[in-house]
């Protein structure tokens, strides 16, 4: 028998409005609601407008609500104040940007352990070393004194997904991981955070442009105007 799924993101009627009030007030999220279970692998589509940023920003905790509901590990998010969003987001998020963000003048591993840094104040022996091992797991063992740009731009994105996965958080969002990089990267790319899935059970949720990668997603929810246009659930094998 398959144990019911745990539900980590419950997004329901979510609004979204900027300049409020104001003459050009401008409503980009409709009321819209979404569900992401643990062990899931999905994909965000839509075209350029319609949303994507700002749903993943709102479910990042970047952004704040102008109407609905959002439960984050079963956590009503909504009333938060500015240091509980940051906690909240330390403790349950890991991030993966198009443009990697990687400190220049530290090397792979500082990058990597600046999560505990921020969390805890310090890195100690046993933060550093685990760092060691996740960059390891992702094919940069040879690689952990190198500063960014000694690395090629796959180097720099297996790094930043490092540093996402490095706080074992239940869920990584990954806005456009793979956009600045030629076909090849993007498939070692996208290759290693499936990988990174079934090894963990981490859940991704992932905005990309590219029809092969979603595809490739277990799950693909199109955003048009604001309003889940499609959301499809393919038969997938997942992590147990």
């Amino acid at each position: 028998m398959n144990e019911p799924r745990v539900p980590l993101i419950q997004l329901d009627g979510v609004r979204k409005r900027y300049n409020v009030g104001r003459p050009n007030e401008t409503e980009v999220l409709h009321g819209l609601s979404l569900t992401l279970h643990a062990g899931e692998f999905a994909a965000l589509i839509g075209p350029s407008g319609s949303g994507k940023s700002t749903l993943l920003n709102i479910i990042g905790l970047l952004e704040t609500m102008s109407g609905g509901s959002y439960r984050l590990q079963g956590e009503e998010v909504g009333g938060l104040d500015d240091a509980g969003l940051t906690l909240k987001r330390r403790e349950a998020l890991g991030f993966v940007f198009q443009f990697h963000h990687l400190l220049p003048a530290f090397s792979a591993l500082e990058n990597v352990t600046l999560p505990a840094l921020m969390r805890e104040g310090r890195v100690s022996r046993e933060r550093r070393e685990h760092a060691r091992e996740v960059l390891a797991a992702v094919g940069l063992a040879n690689a952990m004194d190198k500063r960014p740009g000694e690395l090629s731009g796959g180097m720099q994105q297996r790094v930043a997904i490092a540093r996402a996965l490095v706080m074992r958080p239940p869920v990584v969002l990954a806005d456009e991981p793979t956009g600045n990089l030629d076909r090849a990267s993007s498939d070692e790319v996208f290759a290693l955070m499936r990988r990174m899935h079934a090894e963990l059970g981490t859940s991704f949720l992932i905005v990309t442009h590219d029809p092969r990668l979603a595809e490739r997603c277990d799950r693909t929810i199109e955003l048009v105007d604001g309003r889940i246009e499609r959301d499809d659930e393919r038969d997938a094998e997942r992590p147990s």
